[in-house]
């Protein structure tokens, strides 16, 4: 197939690159390619220099090099993996080369003396320094091989579709490009006028590709691997663009869909508000007036609440929850955990049952009668909230006329997953309201771009009396120490929380732990009541225990990170956290807000494992020194990134190919102002951006 003068990469099928048949066309659709600018625009994970041939005896363990030489012996070696070692040298010194998989073809041919040129990684070895399955090629005597001209990309790859398939496509749309496919070549549209990027200085678009996929070998490696090259970022930039119009389209569409109008008076929420032993402090109650007034306009509220640890967001959440009941309307509030869901269906319950108003509670582990007869509860409109995990937005579940959800720890959904429970209460033309929550603080440019399709208030004051949380960094060697202090705090008649925390994603070895220290605890603590509790206790097990932790009737509360949100026990002053170097900031800040929330002074101890790296030192050292969880989240965001504030749910929805929200921030504030002028005078590139960065995967705007 030829291409003509009209057509563009961004619709040319990939079957025009020579190698590409149906079935390798299947292997790469799995890749999100299926047409050249797909090739294009999958771009290289990491880079490897084989453009020099580097001397044996200059080799070092962790160096990738290519080396050239010839063939001393060849060997089969029989231990506990049967390998066939070759020995190659160069005059400067020699190597191994390890081959666990290999056939009698391949071991014929490596006969003494035969020249041959690898490319691997150089580990060390029993005698020698060694390659593991290298990539090798055998060379005649004499003869002239050329090293590569630029650097050597390596792709993201999937099974069936090899990196050499993936340089020898690239290289073919990179011709196209370059308008080489034949005379008239294709055409890759550039979506962004260059009078709005001018002012930006940015190299062009088919410059930028070129760079990436075929960096020169005076390259500097070091920009590359950081991302920080111009060429990449002009494509970081065009791809936090997409994203930032794909959830601004969410929010213009909104603007023209229908919500009901929740104009509800004093009534229920005076009664509730009443009913609190305290009285809302001024940020809650300015919050509640940007949620009331967006509630009373007839397009869908999409609101994000930022609070940090012990705000009030839950009571503000549920004066939300009333307006809309007392209007006539169900709430379905979304948690993303069984733990913290049951604590919020729990607070619920105790707040609004007593105003005559029906909670029901379902969860993916609910069961039996109790699973169906809640699910009639809400079908029938009997519960007018409903509380539970993402088994809310399941097929099974019927909302009789949903006006209002609201979802907690925001950053452990994705998009999709929000735009899903929304679409949940479609009622004709018109959507539910949405209220987000978060106690992670996100700095102001990020949340631009990451909820791009949410107004922001923020919950900046704490409950009067509130005391910060004491913090200090002890080592395990002062164990002993610590489990005195807590017998001590127990005996005094206040109560403790031992978090153990495991670095493995295993829950069932982090259950482990906990129940061996548990045990521990027990036997050196015999005067002290201790009770556990992890992610793999039965629901109404978990809840005896967190009830009779709340009754008091539990002194010492060993748990795993599950008690991270929702637990909120004023008489609990006492927090240890075993090796809180492997968690990050944001969540250690969350774990020690479940202390902290009564009227004594509360302290937390980080009881680390030494050696600490400079790294987790630091980290430490700011959460000892602060208890403002913005001031956190943006060192925790320098420290570790982004992944770790927002959740790795949240940034893997929306799996970025360059762009990296950390340390492209800096192009965020030029992002918005582009997407504004491209929005006013091009609206018809939108569409394209956004489907060229997110392919069919990410349509949020489509949701």
């Amino acid at each position: 197939m030829t291409t003509t003068a009209t057509d563009n990469l961004d619709i040319l099928p990939v079957t025009v690159l020579k190698g590409v048949g149906p079935r390798m066309a299947g292997r790469l659709e799995h890749l999100g390619i299926r047409t050249v600018q797909d090739v294009l625009f999958h771009l290289p994970l990491r880079y490897q220099d084989r453009t020099r041939v580097v001397p044996m005896g200059a080799l070092r363990p962790g160096d990738q090099a290519v080396v050239q030489g010839e063939v001393d012996l060849a060997e089969v070696r029989f231990g506990r993996r049967r390998s066939l070692l070759v020995r190659v040298s160069d005059g400067t010194g020699s190597l191994t080369l390890r081959f666990f998989h290999f056939n009698a073809a391949q071991q014929a041919g490596f006969v003494r003396g035969a020249g041959i040129r690898c490319y691997g990684e150089v580990r060390a070895g029993p005698t020698t320094a060694e390659m593991i399955h290298p990539e090798y090629r055998l060379i005649e005597a004499g003869a002239e091989v050329a090293v590569e001209e630029h650097l050597t990309p390596v792709y993201p790859a999937t099974e069936g579709v090899h990196q050499l398939t993936l340089r020898s496509i690239t290289e073919q749309a990179l011709h196209y490009l370059d308008g080489a496919g034949d005379e008239a070549g294709g055409r890759l549209p550039d979506w962004l006028p260059a009078r709005l990027v001018a002012p930006f200085r940015m190299t062009t678009l088919p410059a930028a590709l070129r760079y990436v996929h075929r960096p020169p070998p005076q390259a500097s490696v070091e920009l590359l691997v950081e991302g920080r090259h111009p060429a990449q970022q002009r494509l970081a930039f065009e791809e936090l663009l997409a994203h930032h119009l794909s959830l601004r389209r969410v929010r213009l569409r909104a603007q023209h869909t229908l919500a009901p109008v929740i104009a509800a008076g004093d009534g229920l929420v005076g009664d509730f508000v009443a009913s609190l032993p305290f009285a809302l402090t001024g940020a809650q109650q300015r919050v509640l007036g940007e949620i009331r007034d967006d509630l009373a306009h007839p397009h869908p509220m999409a609101r994000l609440v930022q609070g940090d640890v012990g705000s009030g967001k839950t009571v503000v959440a549920a004066c939300a929850a009333l307006c809309a009941v007392q209007a006539g309307y169900q709430v379905a509030l979304m948690a993303p955990t069984e733990l913290l869901a049951e604590q919020h269906y729990r607070g619920f319950r105790d707040w609004l049952e007593p105003l005559g108003i029906a909670v029901a509670w379902h969860g993916g582990k609910s069961r039996g009668k109790e699973r169906s007869s809640a699910l009639q509860a809400i079908r029938d409109g009997v519960a007018a909230v409903a509380v539970g995990t993402h088994a809310l937005f399941q097929e099974e579940v019927e909302f009789d006329r949903l006006g209002l959800v609201i979802i907690d720890e925001q950053h452990r959904f994705g998009v999709h997953q929000r735009l899903a429970l929304r679409d949940k209460g479609r009622n004709g033309e018109q959507r539910p309201h949405q209220l987000v929550m978060t106690a992670t603080p996100i700095p102001r440019t990020l949340a631009m771009t990451v909820y791009a399709d949410l107004d922001t208030s923020v919950i900046d004051e704490l409950p009067p009396g509130r005391l910060p949380v004491n913090t200090v960094v002890i080592s395990q060697e002062r164990r002993a120490e610590v489990m005195q202090r807590v017998r001590v705090a127990c005996t005094a008649g206040q109560q403790a929380y031992w978090v153990c925390t495991l670095i493995e994603e295993s829950e069932a070895l982090q259950c482990q732990a906990a129940e061996k220290t548990a045990e521990f605890l027990a036997e050196s603590l015999p005067d002290v009541r201790i009770a556990l509790v992890h992610g793999r206790l039965k629901p109404a097990a978990k809840e005896a225990v967190m009830a009779a932790f709340k009754a008091a009737t539990v002194d010492l509360l060993v748990a795993t990170t599950v008690i991270e949100v929702g637990v909120d026990v004023p008489n609990a002053t006492l927090m240890i956290i075993e090796n809180p170097e492997r968690l990050g900031l944001a969540q250690l800040h969350q774990l020690r807000g479940r202390v902290g929330r009564g009227r004594d002074q509360s302290n937390c101890v980080l009881l680390y494992q030494p050696p600490l790296s400079e790294t987790a030192r630091r980290r430490l050292a700011v959460l000892r020194d602060s208890n403002d969880g913005f001031e956190i989240a943006r060192r925790d965001m320098e420290l570790r990134g982004p992944g770790e504030v927002l959740g790795t749910r949240q940034t893997g929805e929306m799996k970025f190919h360059i762009a990296d929200l950390l340390r492209d921030e800096s192009l965020l504030a030029a992002v918005e102002q582009v997407a504004l002028q491209l929005l006013e005078c091009c609206p018809d590139h939108v569409s394209p951006l956004i489907r060229r960065w997110l392919g069919d995967a990410v349509q949020y705007g489509e949701v």
